[in-house]
């Protein structure tokens, strides 16, 4: 591969790094520090690094300066502390997305209807540290292998074929791209999917939308039937069932759309006709009442509304410490409130005379606080009618806005209501954190729509933006926030044929990589020892984006953007090496959250991260200063259309998933084990793609609870087998004393406290069974029960301790039930025995998972079809694996492979 050395640099300021490196400069690098080169050890803040190593840590120079630009980070702590306000976070997010258009272009202009053409999912993540290294380089040999395979594959079918060619008239002009191409199904349905590599301009593309329509490679042709008007023939369609949703109407008899049994044809127009009803906005707001205040310095004062509505957002969320607690929230906020109180006449007091409010710390919410939170106990005690009454008022009026119509398919839209106003929160330490987020206006909005679908009327008094007809983007109505300057859309639900044809496009380009992936790190490998020094950073940035799943990273504008940080932005103070081969990242990710790991990679990318860290850089100075994120996606298309940097990310998930998967040999296991199973697989996955999370306040109390349903089993599996004695007391010797002894888990303290536990638990159902029986008798206009009747009841409960006590003293257990016998309470004792293995199956699973996301890479990186796969396979049902959102979403996974369980990624 060519030098990118005639591209444009990354970023000019700092330090640059040489054009070239020379042999002695290179020679120099193998020589491992000595102590005199170790720095200061990092704040125990940017992560456990220990002093009482003698190991030397290595940042490119002898000596190290203070981490004066790392100590004005403020990075959460999982302690709670309060954020702090720091000159590093005078910036603001405002796209988290790899994209390489410029933060200024952007930031301005409202987006070309291609760059929104499909909204991508979240994929927030943690870096975990890294595990599981052996099982990832097997991986690897094998997905290198397997590319090999492919690769050959392929061209033995570029040979010249013989002359008798039998003809498939079925895409006898489609180009071929892999071995099997012509017969490849686009679900993959036989094992095989069709490529995706002739679509380059898909959602996954990092490479700025606006130039794809000038420069994008061309497009495969696929030859579709066409009618004489040149519009594609209709759909093949399925029945489908009969619908739940009473707002199908008479669109209960439509069929189903089966998209992906179609062929892969150039989709640049994303609709004929498209009709909406707009978008639901959030209710006026309803003043307090007259008695409650905000109060300043001991004063109760009057403001207008508009800045009353403010100091709402602020009071009524007093109960959270986190936020209102921190002190850039509180500035931030208090800042936007003086000038609401500026542009509205300012709080005066009951005379009418003005108060000037100059400190955050006189102000008192607790009055809003109050009536806010009364507000919030009052809905929960309403009654279940008064709950259903309002449930049923709130759909009646989102139905109208819940549907669209899409070439005349009813399609979900998902987000179709305008966020109310409030405070901006942020994630992570965001730096704009308490700034508050303006109610959004009609004449904000943008509404698209078909050219023949009556425009939605905006409410009474206003107008919209501006109406246009864009067949090219897939988004309804389009707005511009205040916080970031971010544009807000409303799209179709996850469900929907858009968003399941980008899920797939962007798994099937993931599969397309398998063919390439031995060829890309055979170069990389080779240039990670190149002299040109953009080709060396470029090679190692590829190692550690395929290897450790960094993100790319992308330009920012230190005016507007708070500094999030990805492979190709890594600044000096970031990195930090640990001889031999030790590499410690420490920066804000994406949606400013830490990104801490510690990683041990190849000599050679450890030498090289020492060259381009060498004097004279410093804190700063961009360590991939001869490289950009346009430059390296543009490197990577060379290798394959489309190919980006974010893509690997899906690959490797994808990928190991479907080793481990493989790996699972058939036998009898319970549903519990095999759902285990493929956690373990998912878990996996998830740490070697670096997602974590922060252990959860509640984890350690579920577990707790866990652990006190199996000592609760075990307790009765004791008592059924004492009943055992009491029916035949020659079972002990036939059994074994052992066999009913009390399992060590369980001591005279815990069975007093469970039995009283027991005990309370039968009063509490008798006493809501009575309520409850009380209730039906007065909403049939019948006379209600007396108390004497509950005092009857609950004589049950009485008996229950007594029963308890009796046992305690005497040591036995006496046979309960309808004709006991010692088979009847045995078979009971295995059946209890099995839902004591089932529970603690799940206790080990939560537990593995407490700092692991599955999630993340479940939704976002696997490809669901394998999960699909799995399910058939081992026949348990896909709702264990995807919950009814998930298996909406993924309903084209579902469908496409059917009961195959032979698909592979």
């Amino acid at each position: 591969m060519s030098s990118d050395d005639d591209m444009p640099l990354a970023r000019t300021n700092g330090h640059l790094s040489a054009e070239k490196i020379s042999k002695s400069e290179d020679g120099s690098m193998d020589i491992d520090s000595d102590s005199n080169m170790r720095p200061a050890p990092l704040s125990i803040r940017n992560g456990p690094i220990y002093d009482d190593d003698d190991t030397p840590l290595v940042n490119g120079n002898g000596k190290r300066k203070s981490r004066s630009s790392v100590g004005k980070v403020n990075y959460h702590e999982s302690d709670g502390e309060a954020g702090r306000s720091t000159k590093r976070h005078k910036k603001a997010v405002v796209d988290d997305s790899d994209s390489d258009v410029p933060i200024k272009s952007r930031a301005r202009l409202p987006p070309a209807a291609d760059e929104t053409a499909v909204a991508e999912d979240s994929d927030d993540d943690i870096p975990l540290n890294k595990k599981l290294v052996d099982k990832r380089k097997s991986i690897d040999k094998a997905a290198e292998k397997e590319a090999k395979s492919l690769r050959a594959s392929e061209l033995k079918a570029k040979k010249p074929t013989p002359k008798k060619v039998i003809k498939d008239e079925s895409d006898d002009d489609a180009p071929l791209s892999g071995a099997k191409s012509r017969k490849r199904s686009v679900n993959g349905t036989n094992g095989k999917a069709k490529s995706s590599s002739a679509k380059q301009a898909d959602s996954d593309s990092d490479t700025p939308m606006r130039k794809k329509g000038k420069a994008a490679t061309p497009r495969a042709k696929v030859k579709t039937e066409q009618t004489s008007s040149g519009k594609k023939p209709p759909a093949k369609k399925a029945k489908k069932e009969p619908s739940e949703d009473p707002a199908d109407g008479e669109d209960d008899d439509e069929e189903e759309y089966r998209w992906w049994d179609q062929a892969n044809a150039d989709d640049s127009i994303k609709w004929q006709s498209l009709e909406h009803n707009g978008v639901l906005f959030p209710p006026e707001y309803e003043p307090l009442p007259k008695n409650v205040k905000l109060v300043y310095n001991g004063t109760p004062v009057n403001l207008h509304i508009e800045a009353e509505e403010v100091a709402g957002f602020f009071g009524a969320m007093l109960n959270s410490a986190h936020n209102v607690e921190n002190p850039v929230f509180q500035k931030n906020f208090f800042n936007d409130f003086k000038d609401v109180l500026k542009r509205t006449g300012g709080a005066k007091d009951r005379q009418g005379a003005k108060v000037d409010i100059k400190e955050f710390s006189k102000l008192d919410f607790q009055q809003i606080f109050d009536y806010y939170q009364g507000k919030s106990e009052s809905r929960k005690a309403r009654s279940k009618d008064e709950k259903a009454a309002e449930k049923a008022e709130k759909d009646k009026l989102e139905a109208p806005y819940m549907y669209c119509k899409w070439d005349g398919r009813k399609e979900k839209v998902g987000n179709f209501r305008v966020e109310p106003p409030g405070l901006f929160r942020g994630r992570g330490e965001h730096p704009k954190t308490g700034k508050v987020k303006l109610r959004v206006m009609p004449e904000q909005i943008t509404i698209n729509i078909g050219k023949d679908a009556q425009v939605p009327r905006p409410p009474e008094g206003h107008k919209w933006k501006a109406v246009q007809h864009d067949n090219k983007a897939t988004w309804l109505a389009m707005w511009q926030e205040n916080i970031n300057g971010a544009y807000k859309y409303v799209m179709l639900g996850a469900q929907s044929t858009v968003k399941g044809q980008a899920d797939l496009k962007k798994f099937e380009k993931a599969r397309e990589l398998k063919k390439h992936i031995a060829k890309i790190r055979k170069d990389y490998e080779r240039d990670l020892k190149a002299d040109s020094m953009a080709d060396r950073q470029r090679a190692t940035a590829v190692y550690l984006i395929d290897r450790f799943a960094l993100r790319a990273g992308n330009e920012k504008d230190a005016e507007n953007e708070a500094e999030t940080v990805g492979c190709c932005s890594l600044k000096f103070e970031h990195v930090t090496l640990r001889e031999p081969n030790t590499v410690i990242f420490d920066f804000l990710g994406k949606d400013s959250i830490r990104f801490y790991d510690e990683v041990t990679v190849d000599r050679q990318v450890f030498k090289n991260l020492r060259v381009f860290k060498k004097s004279p850089k410093k804190e700063g100075d961009d360590i991939f200063d001869r490289l950009t994120t346009s430059q390296l996606n543009k490197h990577l298309s060379n290798y394959m259309p489309g190919l980006t940097a974010k893509v690997f990310r899906t690959y490797n998930a994808s990928f190991t998933m479907c080793r481990l998967l493989n790996e699972i040999k058939e036998e009898e296991r319970t549903m519990a084990e095999k759902i285990k199973l493929y956690n373990d697989c998912n878990r996996e996955v998830a740490i070697l793609c670096n997602h974590k999370r922060t252990v959860g306040a509640s984890h350690e109390a579920q577990m707790g609870k866990l652990a006190d349903r199996i000592k609760a089993l075990k307790y009765q599996v004791w008592r059924n087998k004492q009943m055992m004695l009491d029916l035949d007391s020659k079972l002990k010797k036939k059994k074994g004393a052992a066999f009913f002894e009390l399992d060590p888990d369980l001591d005279e303290a815990w069975i007093l406290e469970h039995q009283n536990f027991l005990v309370e638990e039968q009063r509490t159902k008798i006493q809501k069974k009575f309520e409850k029986d009380n209730q039906k008798l007065q909403e049939s206009g019948e006379k209600i029960m007396p108390d004497k009747e509950l005092k009857e009841r609950l004589k049950d409960a009485d008996e229950l301790a007594k029963k308890y006590k009796k046992e305690n003293k005497s040591k036995k257990v006496e046979a309960e039930g309808k004709a006991p016998t010692v088979e009847k309470i045995e078979a009971n004792v295995k059946k209890i025995e099995e839902r004591i293995r089932t529970i603690e199956l799940q206790a080990a699973d939560r537990d593995g998972n407490k700092e692991v996301a599955l999630g993340t890479s479940k939704i976002n990186y696997i490809d669901p079809r394998l999960t699909v796969v799995f399910a058939n396979k081992f026949n348990v049902p896909i709702e264990k694996f995807f919950s009814k959102t998930l298996r909406e979403k993924f309903h084209w996974a579902i469908k496409s492979v059917g009961e195959d369980d032979e698909w592979q990624f």
